[in-house]
């Protein structure tokens, strides 16, 4: 049995889009078909080189999506055939099978525990969750990356009460759903700060209520005119060092917080004037919003299909995996805030009860 799958072959180049044959399944491993694949920033730095010396050259990408499972290896109890699973790069429960290689002709092909540009994906048990009854597919696939980790900096991370400000820096795919889950948690002013119009109009859609173009003005003066003393917290989502600094600037003293969450290219460092921990402000960091996906990921879908957590308007539909090098471009280069792949011919359907 093959697989159609995008491979990157040599960074710095597009994907090529190729048959790969499947290997036979390992215990911990299931053969999933994938209906969306999510295309995010991490793909584009991998592609293009961003993130240093890649050893497994060539491999598969994507690391969000949903799915159904086709087949089982031994040992897995998570999921079954026919199982509707949400597939993400966070680690939870079942086996932990690092990784497969896939055959192209006479090339082997690597795979980390997950990949998503392809039509079916080797994964492994733990990077697998089963979608509620009813959740929609296209949906769902953003809970494999986008919204633990953008939902999560803010629920589980940062944690802030009804009526704290918090700014988001930065509101593509993730800063947007960080900007959802502030106004969901009562935040005000939730402040969004980008370069591009567009986002800060789709920020705007999602729950900011405030938004600053920062080439047209300095942010950190126009967020302490909002926030007198300073905003309770800001999250970094765009992996710029000088946003990085930008972001604990704008909190207050004696308890202000920033989160990054960006990732920043690989051999950039950060340069931050100690007074500010003088100041009592904190920086920190995130694994991924700090989920744990058993739990999490089951709340983010309930969220989703109850309309209380909308971000619908965050979804840039019409690229099939065909598209993956024309929606890297567009992610790359700000025309879309989460492109998403349609891979399999049933991604229309919402996940019913097997």
């Amino acid at each position: 049995m093959k697989t159609t799958a995008a491979v990157l072959v040599e960074l710095g180049q597009p994907l090529e889009v190729v048959d790969l044959d499947l290997p036979i399944l390992r215990p911990g491993q299931a053969l999933v078909e994938v209906t969306y694949s999510g295309v995010c920033h991490t793909q584009v730095g991998e592609a293009r080189g961003h993130r240093g010396e890649d050893k497994f050259l060539p491999h598969c990408l994507g690391h969000e999506g949903s799915g159904v499972v086709r087949e089982i290896g031994p040992g897995i109890t998570k999921v079954k055939a026919g199982d509707p699973v949400i597939l993400s790069w966070i680690k939870g429960s079942g086996a932990d099978v690092p990784g497969t290689v896939y055959n192209w002709g006479a090339r082997k092909v690597n795979a980390g525990g997950i990949t998503t540009f392809s039509t079916y994906s080797v994964m492994s048990e733990n990077r697998l969750t089963p979608i509620p009854e009813g959740m929609s597919m296209r949906l769902a696939a953003l809970v494999g990356c986008a919204i633990p980790t953008g939902a999560g900096v803010v629920f589980n991370t940062a944690q802030p009460r009804p009526g704290q400000s918090l700014v988001v820096f930065g509101v593509g795919g993730i800063g947007s759903c960080a900007i959802a889950a502030a106004a969901l948690s009562g935040c005000t002013p939730v402040i969004g700060v980008d370069v591009n119009p567009e986002k800060l109009g789709l920020a705007r859609q999602l729950g900011a209520t405030h938004t600053i173009n920062s080439k047209a003005s300095d942010a950190v003066q126009e967020i302490l005119k909002l926030c007198k003393g300073g905003a309770d917290f800001a999250i970094e989502a765009t992996g710029i060092p000088a946003v990085m600094r930008q972001a604990l600037a704008c909190v207050r003293h004696q308890g202000g917080t920033a989160v990054v969450i960006g990732n920043a290219r690989f051999g950039s460092t950060l340069e931050v004037d100690p007074r500010e921990f003088n100041m009592g402000k904190r920086l920190l960091g995130t694994w991924g919003g700090d989920n744990v996906p058993d739990r999490d990921y089951p709340r983010y879908c309930k969220l989703l299909a109850s309309g209380r957590l909308n971000l619908e308007p965050l979804l840039s539909n019409g690229y099939r995996l065909t598209d993956v090098n024309a929606a890297l471009n567009d992610l790359e280069h700000g025309k879309a805030a989460r492109p998403l792949l349609e891979i399999s011919s049933t991604a229309s359907f919402s996940a019913k009860a097997a």
